[in-house]
C-alpha cells in the first residue's frame, strides 16, 4: 500500500519533543502540512528549524491545551491560513503520579486538565470544521495504563481510561459527517516522560520480561499508526483503541516463549 496524505492539514499537540515530535516530523516527511503546537517556545522553534532544514510545510504555535480561549485563536488562524483541517492528533499529556494516600490534589488535576480536558477542548474546537468538510480523523493518544495500571498510576490511568471512553462516545457523534474517532496505547517507548531507558539494568529487564517482542518499542512506531489511521486505508475503523505495547496482553508470561527460544540457541539473554 501506498499511504498518501500530501496535501493535507494536520494539527499535532505537544509536538516539541518526543513522541509528539516523530509524529509531526513524520506526518510533514509524508507530504502533510503540519501544525505543531506546544507550550514551550524554544521547543517549537527547533522543531520549526527542522522543518525549514528539510523544506517541510506547517505552522508552529504556542497554546495551553487547558485554554479553550488559545485553543480556538489557534484553530481560527489554521483555518484562515490553510482553509481546512483533515487531522487532529491529541499527543499532548503529562504522567505526574503517586500512591494515592499521598497523592497531591494538584497532580490530579494536572492529569485530568491536560491528559483529558485538553483532549475534548482540542475536539470541541476542531469537531465544527471537520463537520462543514464532512471528513476528517481524530486520533487520540491514550495508554497501556488505560488497558492496565500500574502502582502509582492513579490519576494518569485514569486520564487515560477517560480518553478511550471519549474517544468511543466523540466517534458515535461525528459518524454521519464520515469523521473517523480512534485512540492508540502505547507501551514500552523509551521517552523522557516514562524514563525506561534510564532505568537500572534489572529494572529494564523486569519491564521486557513483559513484552511478547522482547524490546522497547520506538517512537517511529507510533508516528507510523498515526499515518495509517490518518489514511483513506483505515476509513473503515472508527471508536476503538489501538494497543501499540509490543504484546503485554498476548499472554500471562512472555518470557517464557524466550527462555526456551534461548534453549535451542535462537536467543540470547
Amino acid at each position: 500500500m501506498n499511504i498518501d496524505l500530501s496535501g493535507k492539514v494536520a494539527i499535532v499537540t505537544g509536538a516539541g519533543r518526543g513522541i509528539g515530535r516523530e509524529i509531526a516530523l513524520t506526518l510533514a516527511q509524508e507530504g502533510v502540512i503540519t501544525v505543531i503546537t506546544d507550550i514551550q517556545e524554544d521547543l517549537l522553534a527547533a522543531v520549526g528549524s527542522e522543518f525549514v532544514l528539510n523544506g517541510y510545510r506547517g505552522s508552529q504555535y504556542l497554546c495551553d491545551v487547558r485554554s479553550a480561549a488559545q485553543i480556538q485563536q489557534v484553530i481560527d488562524q489554521i483555518v484562515e491560513k490553510y482553509g481546512r483541517i483533515d487531522i487532529l492528533v491529541n499527543n499532548a499529556g503529562v504522567a505526574g503520579g503517586a500512591p494515592i494516600d499521598v497523592l497531591a490534589e494538584e497532580v490530579w488535576d494536572l492529569n485530568f486538565d491536560i491528559n483529558l480536558k485538553g483532549t475534548f477542548l482540542m475536539c470541541k474546537a476542531v469537531a465544527p470544521v471537520m463537520k462543514r468538510q464532512k471528513s476528517g480523523r481524530i486520533i487520540n493518544a491514550a495508554s497501556f495504563a488505560a488497558i492496565v495500571p500500574s502502582y502509582g498510576s492513579a490519576a494518569y490511568a485514569s486520564s487515560k481510561a477517560g480518553v478511550e471512553q471519549f474517544t468511543r462516545v466523540l466517534a458515535g457523534e461525528l459518524g454521519p459527517w464520515n469523521i473517523a474517532v480512534n485512540c492508540y496505547a502505547p507501551g514500552m517507548i523509551p521517552t523522557d516522560m516514562n524514563h525506561f531507558a534510564d532505568l537500572q539494568e534489572p529494572q529494564q529487564q523486569r519491564l521486557l520480561d513483559t513484552l511478547t517482542f522482547r524490546h522497547w518499542g520506538k517512537k517511529d512506531d507510533v508516528a507510523h499508526l498515526i499515518c495509517f489511521l490518518a489514511s483513506d486505508f483505515a476509513g473503515y475503523i472508527t471508536g476503538t483503541m489501538i494497543d501499540i505495547s509490543g504484546g503485554k496482553l498476548a499472554t500471562q508470561i512472555p518470557r517464557i516463549a524466550y527462555e526456551k527460544a534461548a534453549s535451542e540457541g535462537a536467543y540470547e539473554f
